[in-house]
């Protein structure tokens, strides 16, 4: 579904990532792995076409590169990244009203599956977005790309900051968007929860992936783990 061949992105003069491969398969979920600066998140904005790049971005056999992030979106690729970003003044609905492709057009997910998989959002519909907790705003950001329909979407950081309890609510409600034919893309720092419900996960070090396998593999791999997880 996703595939991305030779991949290069830069910041000005800053060569950050460095001829990246990596593969999203219908209905999988992949993590994206690594220490903070080595380019995860570049990765995705590179997907985006958020940050200058090089190379090959192919989604459901379409070339990418080159496009304006809009038309990626609307294509069918979400992304929520690490920002939490809220319409501060607008209410907790009407964000999600307007991540909506078409008011007409029947997708996957309603305002009410948002209220059901996050009841806190349900108690402040009508409260605006910009006086939530943290958590609260990284729910809605992600609750506003998924009413937009996506056939694949990709997570930036979803549980960093986050309560315990609210980050088992995240891992299942990715299971949840998985169960309805989402492919994901998640960047995470937690293996934890990476480990829990990936298919596959990829290591990136210094702007390359360095491993990528199952997380059986990642498991009894304690050389990659060593080298490029653990602090």
């Amino acid at each position: 579904m996703l595939q991305l061949d030779d991949v290069h992105a830069y910041y000005g003069k800053s060569h950050v990532l460095h001829g990246v491969n990596m593969r999203v398969r219908p209905g999988e979920i992949v993590s994206l792995l690594g220490r903070n600066g080595v380019g995860r998140s570049t990765t995705v904005k590179a997907i985006m076409g958020l940050v200058a790049m090089k190379g090959s971005v192919l989604f459901k056999g379409e070339e990418l590169a080159g496009l304006e992030s809009h038309k990626i979106a609307r294509r069918g690729l979400g992304y929520v990244p690490e920002d939490r970003s809220v319409f501060p003044t607008l209410t907790v609905r009407q964000n999600l009203v307007l991540g909506m492709k078409s008011r007409r057009q029947k997708g996957r997910w309603n305002i009410d599956d948002m209220f059901t998989l996050f009841p806190s959002l349900r108690e402040r519909a009508d409260t605006a977005a910009g006086v939530l907790s943290g958590g609260e705003q990284q729910m809605l950001t992600l609750c506003r790309t998924l009413m937009g329909d996506p056939d694949l979407i990709m997570i930036d950081e979803p549980t960093e900051g986050l309560a315990p309890k609210i980050v088992a609510q995240v891992g299942e409600l990715l299971e949840e968007i998985k169960n309805r034919g989402v492919s994901i893309l998640l960047v995470e720092q937690k293996l934890t929860i990476a480990l829990a419900i990936s298919q596959r996960l990829y290591v990136m070090g210094h702007g390359q992936i360095v491993f990528e396998g199952t997380p059986e593999d990642l498991r009894s791999n304690s050389t990659v783990r060593k080298e490029w997880l653990e602090v």
